[in-house]
């Protein structure tokens, strides 16, 4: 995974809310076995019509969205089955947060064990932000996850909670398995204490 520190970027706003797995990744790009692609897929119920052309409605094959690594929607988002492939959908796309009024609680842990930085953030907050990026879809965010901020760009900061563990995780740009690893000396002096 990519370190996650500071993020300065522009968002998408997705004004919609129970917005479910299914609906962030379709089930018929599950066969997939690696991450890589996944972005294609994206929301391709809304992105695409029925012969496979751009709609030209939808918020993220707008012009003026175009590079934007934050994604803003409604309430409980990522709800539904446990599919990480909503998860590795938005990465490959090029989203590196999201921020809500509240995640569905598996896509919150799969976000965070894969590098997708997930922010609950007030109702009102996120309406102001909705609002902001819709009318200026130049408005750039700053993310600072070390000290747990979102700034608005006319420098109100908004903190948020993340584990500790998580945080540290991101921080480092690792995943469970990377972290294990990276204690490699600790483990082998603890078991080289255990043999004497």
């Amino acid at each position: 995974m990519n370190p996650f520190t500071t993020l300065i970027a522009t968002a998408v706003p997705l004004r919609a809310e129970n917005v479910d797995t299914d609906q962030i990744i379709p089930a018929r790009y599950l066969t997939a076995v690696t991450k890589a692609g996944m972005g294609e897929g994206l929301f391709a119920a809304w992105r695409y019509g029925s012969t496979g052309e751009l709609n030209p409605d939808f918020v993220l094959n707008r012009p003026q969205y175009a590079g934007a690594e934050i994604l803003i929607a409604g309430r409980n988002f990522g709800s539904g089955s446990s599919r990480e492939h909503a998860v590795w959908a938005l990465t490959d796309y090029g989203f590196r947060a999201v921020i809500t009024p509240g995640f569905a609680d598996i896509f919150y842990n799969n976000a965070l064990k894969n590098g997708l930085l997930p922010i609950p953030l007030s109702e009102n907050i996120v309406n102001l932000l909705l609002d902001l990026v819709e009318e200026q879809p130049d408005t750039r965010i700053l993310i600072d996850l070390p000290a747990q901020l979102v700034i608005l760009p006319d420098g109100q900061q908004v903190s948020f909670d993340i584990d500790a563990y998580r945080k540290q995780c991101l921080l480092e740009g690792l995943d469970d398995l990377g972290y294990l690893l990276a204690q490699d000396a600790a483990i082998t002096l603890y078991e080289t204490s255990l043999n004497v």
